[in-house]
Parts: structure tokens; sequence; C-alpha cells
């Protein structure tokens, strides 16, 4: 959600700006603008809607040139997509300010900035911030007091940049709730809501707290904690690759990320299984320790991640022998929880900056967990840094809005931390031992599962005058269907809804004729026959079945029921491997609809906000 991007240097930073935005378009944006700040202390600003190529374009015909300067690309929250409520924004043509994060309380703030003279051309959130700012400045014109001074009045999120042509050669940052980075260069330095926007300037980064705010110039940076002390906080030399710009002869970017699955995994795997074992340090130094006293599990995510924790669920209990609860991130801040004894808090995030995620961990902290664990993709991202341990799956740069290759290694990584509490709970050492073998065989057994993608493929065709769905699984598979209807509501727009198999007759039912696509996934396990069961439950009413199923679990094709074998597997990983038919048939089905694969209307990569 949102991107920032801004620098200040002795160069032209203009297509610094730029090509930082276009490495954020992935998170998802509707409108794009920056802010340059000449050598002479002119402000240009420069706003479009639509893609950054827009505001490219923009900037070619009537070029600016600054050595300081803003950019961002905007997620409409308040106010609609409109060149006048884009980023950045001003105040008495000194102040631009852009700003990831929401001001709850930015209506009382306007009503006081508009009773003290100032006009409002937009309808955001954002402008009190930089009217507040300018405001500040006529007390102390110093754009850093200034700034210390705005944010005490903020309630709710903000990662916000700051700059003031009375007071050119640096810019003020404040953080909270909302990611900021600093990275550092020679004679220069940078600010982005994402490390991977400056990747092609630096690799040495400086990740701001909660409550930090920053004073930025081209040879100096001073940080400032929430009390307004000075600290000094730790840089980070990051070996993180980006690779936005090569689909790889892919069509779509989540189409090559699909199939680096097998890739990605099997780099998740490296170095931390032996042949029988695994290596309980991958999670921390403090490990062994802290899983060795678990006896509840509690996880918290949102989206895809949340469907990954669903499946953990089932993997934590039968085979790790420690209770086990998931909820909603966003449900599980605003309710009273009660906490079991020896709990673990288990946060799963692609990013690391999920709001509601990171809120769930700071709660959990005064609610007395025994520890928290993060499964993240994220080096340095604030779920990371804040939590006693963490796993990183080694999924690399995810381009595409909707999450394939982050879900299928988080599945990975749940099912290692199974065996690492597992060791500690009774597992045998056989049991281990099987559990182990099944994470060796993974990578080849997606391999397997992506050669169905010819005749899924063809299998798409059938679904374009589709507008409903039904998803259906049992078991450890009935998260997996609830991802494939995610999958396939995201990107191709068709309604789609997820039960497990068990409730059909409980009202969904109703829904079935034969203008509703029923997808079911069927691996060769203990529930099999109960499958089998509901499926000849929608059968008998007309519906039109789609299943996934083991190659040895006897489905036949005939006229009401297409069936795709998947290659055999071990039914310990046979949800991570059902997933992969599902992405590929959603990926297909929206390529048939026309949508915008990689960046689905309305949603954004990384919900920084709630």
């Amino acid at each position: 959600m949102c991107g920032i991007v801004g620098a200040v240097a002795e160069r032209n930073v203009v297509e610094i700006l730029l090509e930082g935005l276009r490495r954020l378009e992935y998170r998802g944006y509707d409108s794009a603008g920056v802010a340059i700040l000449d050598d002479n202390n002119h402000l240009h600003r420069v706003r479009k809607t639509g893609k950054v190529q827009e505001l490219a374009n923009a900037l070619e015909a009537n070029p600016v040139r600054g050595s300081i300067g803003i950019a961002h690309t905007r997620w409409a929250t308040h106010g609609g997509v409109t060149e006048a409520n884009a980023h950045p924004h001003f105040s008495a043509e000194r102040v631009a300010v852009v700003h990831n994060g929401i001001i709850e309380n930015y209506q009382n703030l306007r009503r006081e900035l508009t009773a003290d003279g100032y006009h409002f051309s937009s309808d955001t959130d954002t402008e009190t911030i930089a009217h507040q700012v300018d405001k500040e400045l006529q007390q102390t014109n110093d754009l850093l007091s200034a700034v210390q001074t705005a944010v005490k009045k903020f309630d709710g999120a903000y990662g916000t940049v700051v700059m003031d042509k009375q007071d050119p050669g640096k810019v003020i940052v404040a953080r909270s709730g909302s990611p900021l980075v600093i990275g550092l260069g020679i004679g220069e330095n940078f600010i982005a809501s994402d490390q991977l926007a400056l990747l092609p300037v630096t690799r040495r980064f400086i990740f701001l707290e909660e409550g930090d705010v920053a004073e930025i110039s081209r040879t100096k940076v001073s940080v400032y904690d929430q009390t307004g002390a000075q600290v000094q906080r730790k840089v980070i030399e990051s070996d993180i690759q980006h690779d936005a710009g090569d689909k790889a002869g892919y069509r779509h970017y989540m189409l090559k990320e699909i199939h680096e699955q097998p890739v990605v995994v099997r780099n998740t795997l490296q170095g931390r299984i032996s042949e029988h074992d695994i290596n309980t340090e991958v999670f921390g130094v403090k490990a062994d320790e802290i899983l060795a006293k678990v006896k509840h599990v509690q996880i918290i995510a949102c989206g895809t991640s949340y469907h990954s924790g669903m499946t953990a669920r089932y993997w934590l209990e039968q085979h790790a022998n420690v209770s086990c609860n998931i909820e909603i991130a966003s449900e599980f801040r605003y309710r009273k929880s009660y906490v079991h004894p020896n709990s673990l808090l288990v946060t799963i995030s692609q990013s690391g900056e999920t709001a509601d995620t990171l809120a769930a961990l700071r709660l959990a902290k005064d609610l007395g967990y025994m520890a928290s664990l993060s499964i993240c993709n994220v080096p340095g991202s604030s779920l990371v840094r804040e939590s006693d341990l963490a796993f990183m799956t080694m999924a690399g740069a995810e381009i595409g809005v909707a999450s394939t290759k982050a879900f299928t290694t988080q599945l990975t990584g749940l099912l290692m931390l199974t065996a690492a509490i597992g060791k500690h709970n009774g597992m045998s050492p056989n049991q281990l031992e099987k559990m182990i073998s099944a994470l060796h065989t993974l990578p080849a057994k997606l391999e397997e599962a992506l050669t169905l993608s010819q005749e899924i493929e063809l299998l798409a065709e059938e679904f374009a005058d589709k507008h409903h769905s039904l998803f259906l699984g049992r078991g450890d598979q009935y998260p997996i269907a609830m991802e494939g209807a995610l999958k396939l509501k995201e990107i191709s727009y068709i309604h789609a809804e997820a039960y497990a198999s068990g409730e059909l007759k409980h009202g969904p039912l109703a829904l079935i004729d034969e203008n509703m696509p029923v997808i079911v996934v069927a691996p060769n396990n203990e529930l099999l026959e109960k499958l089998k069961s509901n499926v000849e439950e929608v059968r008998a009413r007309g519906g039109i079945m789609y299943v996934f199923a083991d190659k040895d679990a006897n489905f036949q094709s005939d006229d009401t029921m297409r069936v795709i074998n998947v290659p055999h597997v071990d039914q310990i990983i046979a949800p991570i491997i059902y997933t992969i038919p599902l992405q590929l048939l959603s990926y297909y089905v929206a390529v048939i609809k026309g949508t915008d694969v990689d960046q689905p209307r309305n949603l954004a990569k990384s919900v920084t906000v709630e």
C-alpha cells in the first residue's frame, strides 16, 4: 500500500525518485506525484492519476531538476482518485509532505486549521500534516522542531516525509505505525517506505523504530526517539534481491512467481534440515529454550497468511501435540482474549509491516504471552525486529499483488515449526524422520504439480462466462480451498466462496445449479470417502464439478465432473502441493477475463494501515 521515496543529494534526483516509485508499483496505487526543490529553492510539484508512467511522461514533457525531492504512490483512502488528492501535499507553497497511513483525528485538526485561516484543496487526511507543520513553523522556524511538535497532535498511523523550501538541504521523516527506511549513500541519503525502492543507489539501511523522527541531509542522518532524545539506530547491510524489471519471459509476474515455487521452497529448506532432523536455531538463538516450553500456539495473520496459519493448526495439533488457535489480526486486536499458559504467539506476514498483525504483536506483549515468533519474508521488517524469534522465508521479492510463492514458503516454514515443537512434545523419532523426508521431496513434487499448467489453462476456458463459484475441501485442505477461492476472486473478480465439504448440506447446497462451478481438492487421505459423498451431493443437484484429485483416488471424468489428476504425495505436504493447481486455475481464468493480473483493482500488496 502507498509508496514513499525521497532523496537529498548533489545530483538531480528526479530519475532516482521515479525509479523508486516503479519498484514500489507492485504494492498497488492509483496516483503518483513528486515534489522537487530546485537549486533556486523553488518548489515544483507534478501529480498524475494512473500509473507511474503517466507521471514520468508529464516530467518528460515539462522537465524539472533538483537535488532534493520526495515522491509518492497513493492508494486512495480519504477522498477519491483525483489529481488534487494525490501526494505530495503543500501548505502555503512552503511545506511539502508525503504520507503513508491514516490520521484518524484529521477532521478535528482540519476544523482547527481552517479556523486558523488554512485553506484545504484536497479531501485527504494528509493535507492536515502539511498545514499543521506550517503552523508549528510559525512558532519555531525550525523544521525538525516543527515536525516533532506536530506529530504529537496526530492520532493514527503515519510514515511521513516533510520538506521546507525555507530550510533547504534536508528533509524530516517521522514514523508511527507505517514503515520508513533510510538509505545511506556517500554524500547523499535517501528515504523510502521499502528498501526495494532504494536498491539501485544503496545497500546500507537504517530502519526507523516506532515514534522515531529523523533529520536527513546529504552528509548526516540524526535520529530522535519519541521522547526527543537523539539515538543511534543500527546500520544494516542488505543482500536482498529485486527482479521487478525481469519477468523472465513470463507474461505476468504472478505466473513467473508460481513457477518459482520449487526454487524458493528449496531455498527455504536449504541448510535448515538435515537428512533426518531440523536445525531449530533457524528460528533464533533461543529457539530450543523457548520451543521446549510451548504448550499452546496462538497464530495471528491476515489474508493469505491467515490461510497458512489455518493449515498449520491441523499440523500443530496432530503432529506436535500442542493446542493451537488461529485468529484474524484485526479481530484479535479488538476483543478480550484468554492467554493460555506457556503460549507462543506466531505472527505471519509476507511484508512484516502488516498494520493489524504488527499491532496484535505489540498487544500480545502486554497480555503475557511467553514468547513471540514471526514468519516473514522481509529481513529487518518491524515484525521481525520486534519478535523474540523469527523464521525467514526465502521467497524473494514477490511483485504480483496476489500472493503465491510467499504462501507456499510460509507453509513450508510452519511445517518446519511443527517439527521443531513436536521434538519437545512427544513426537517419535520415526514420525519426525517421516516429516523431514516429506519436506525433502517437496521441491520436486512442486515441479510435478506445475506440469499440470497446460491442462489447467484449457480447463480455465470453461470459466469465461462464470460469475460465481464454490471451493470445497476437508481437513487441512479446507484452508487450501479458502486460499483458492481468495485467489480467484482477487484476480479474476469472480465471486468465490470456500466451505468445509461437510457444511454443504447446512446451506450452500441451495446455490448449486449448472451455472455454479464447484472446485474440489481431493488428496488420497482418510477423509477421501467422506469427500466423495459430498461430491455426489453436488452432482445429484445438477452441479458441475472440477476435482483436483490424487491420481490414486479413483475419480473419473464424465459429463458432470472434470477430474485433474494430481501427483501422489505424502499426506503431510499435500496442502502445499494442492495450492499449485488452484493458483494456476485462478491465473488462467483471470487472463481469459482480461483483468490486470499483477495489480488487481482496489488491492494493495502490503497493507500498512487498518
